[in-house]
């Protein structure tokens, strides 16, 4: 959600500036009257460069309004569909969660990568520990959009693994999917994920020799679950964070095991 607080700041800041330019404008008048000396023109010169410069400053900001005002009133399916932004609560906090990123970047290297569907997967699994890692390490106005990245590229990697496991899928789904990945990607990550759970569940009936694997990927998805809930309910307990990227880590894990 935006800053509320923010179009005021800026109306104010626009309020100084005028009554900052009509003492100026004064100031420049009187001088004129009553000098004219060289260093009076020297003065005026440099009093018309910050006139200047301040009036483009005044018209930036009636841009940023204007533009903020028509973006805070597009329709509700170009909203992005992405939890709040909150920083890392300390140090400590903040390392687990790149260190706890990393193992994403281990299982996207040793996938499968047999076949152009798979070697796609496998490498936008990387670009999850990526992702992850580089929204962790930012700082500043860059975090909202490092996070916008961490939650695009999770998206790519379950619509990856989809057409992976699901060849038989409409590509009208796919193309679907890739549409709205830009401006709803946490709704095309839960609808892939929906359709990897359904796919994992019927293969481990099929084939015993993946229903261990089944087993431990339907405890850390409820875990992993949980974790993802708890952190947004209770969004200043550190290390919530890290856990959930352990216990979807060992998920994504499982979920290779499908493409071998």
């Amino acid at each position: 959600m935006p800053d509320r607080k923010e179009p005021w700041k800026l109306m104010q800041a626009l309020t100084e500036l005028r009554f900052a330019r009509g003492l100026q404008e004064k100031r420049i008048r009187s001088t004129d009257k009553g000098s004219d000396s060289s260093n009076s023109r020297q003065w005026l010169e440099h009093e018309a460069l910050l006139l200047k410069s301040e009036t483009n400053q005044n018209f930036q900001l009636w841009n940023v309004l204007y533009v903020r005002k028509l973006w805070d009133q597009r329709p509700p399916w170009l909203r992005l569909s992405i939890p709040n932004c909150r920083g890392d609560h300390h140090i400590v906090d903040r390392i687990a969660n790149i260190f706890t990123s990393i193992p994403f970047i281990i299982i996207g290297i040793q996938a499968p990568r047999n076949g152009l569907a798979k070697r796609l997967y496998a490498d936008s699994v990387v670009g999850v520990g990526l992702a992850s890692s580089f929204y962790h390490c930012s700082s500043g106005d860059a975090r909202q959009l490092f996070r916008y990245g961490d939650y695009a590229m999770i998206a790519t990697s379950t619509l990856l693994l989809s057409k992976a496991l699901r060849k038989e899928d409409s590509k009208i789904l796919y193309a679907t999917s890739a549409a709205l990945l830009p401006i709803q990607p946490a709704l095309v990550s839960a609808f892939h994920v929906g359709l990897m759970e359904v796919t994992f569940a019927q293969r481990a009936q099929r084939e015993p020799h993946l229903r261990k694997a089944h087993t431990i990927h339907a405890i850390s998805t409820l875990v992993g679950c949980a974790l993802f809930i708890a952190d947004d309910i209770y969004p200043d307990t550190p290390f919530l964070h890290a856990a959930w990227h352990v216990a979807a880590a060992i998920g994504t894990a499982t979920c290779v095991q499908l493409l071998k």
